[in-house]
């Protein structure tokens, strides 16, 4: 055979492999279904048995936070009741009055952790960090009145309906953030402040 034939040989083998790949290798390359992509986790089934909490929303004259009862979900453990409370006041508001946290924020978690129990450990309480997502503030309307009471909301519903929970610090896409709108402290959980909330004597 002579030499300048070999290097056209193997080209051409190279050629008819190729040729069979593109043609009968990738249509099965191809048609392989892809990878199944991992489930979301399930959300929690909203229990049966349900409970009555006082929730907060914005009064109809826009001024105050008033006191509403609501039917909530039942948590067996106080970090379980903590996440549907939030989960609820993150709802609708009841007519007339008007939700106090932006539409659209969702309850991202609720972390409850107990503060240096002694010397009286039997009277243990309880911070929580709830975990809002960032519509919290990039949906916020502003103001210093709106974030007291988009914050205390959230606070008094805890602190108020479990007495377990002493302080509460909101999160924002699980990291602490300075302020929702430039005005409330956030760096620290916060105590119970029924200040802005409308009394029945003031109704």
């Amino acid at each position: 055979m002579p030499r300048r034939a070999a290097p056209v040989i193997v080209i051409t083998a190279v050629a008819i492999a190729g040729a069979w790949l593109l043609f009968y290798g990738l249509p099965r390359w191809y048609g392989r279904p892809a990878p199944a992509t991992p489930a979301a986790a399930p959300a929690m089934p909203i229990p049966e048995r349900k409970i009555t909490a006082t929730l907060y929303y914005v009064s109809e004259d826009g001024m105050s936070l008033v006191g509403a009862q609501r039917e909530v979900p039942f948590g067996e453990s106080v970090s379980e009741q903590a996440r549907w409370i939030v989960h609820t006041q993150l709802g609708a508001a009841p007519e007339p009055l008007a939700a106090a946290v932006p539409a659209g924020t969702t309850l991202r978690g609720v972390y409850v952790t107990e503060r240096d129990c002694a010397p009286a450990p039997a009277n243990c309480q309880h911070d929580a960090f709830v975990d809002l997502s960032p519509d919290a503030r990039t949906r916020h309307t502003g103001g210093a009145l709106d974030e007291l009471f988009t914050v205390y909301a959230i606070v008094d519903a805890l602190t108020v309906n479990l007495p377990a929970i002493s302080r509460v610090q909101i999160l924002i896409d699980g990291k602490e953030v300075d302020t929702l709108a430039g005005h409330v402290d956030l760096r620290h959980p916060l105590e119970k402040n029924l200040k802005w909330v409308k009394t029945e004597k003031e109704n």
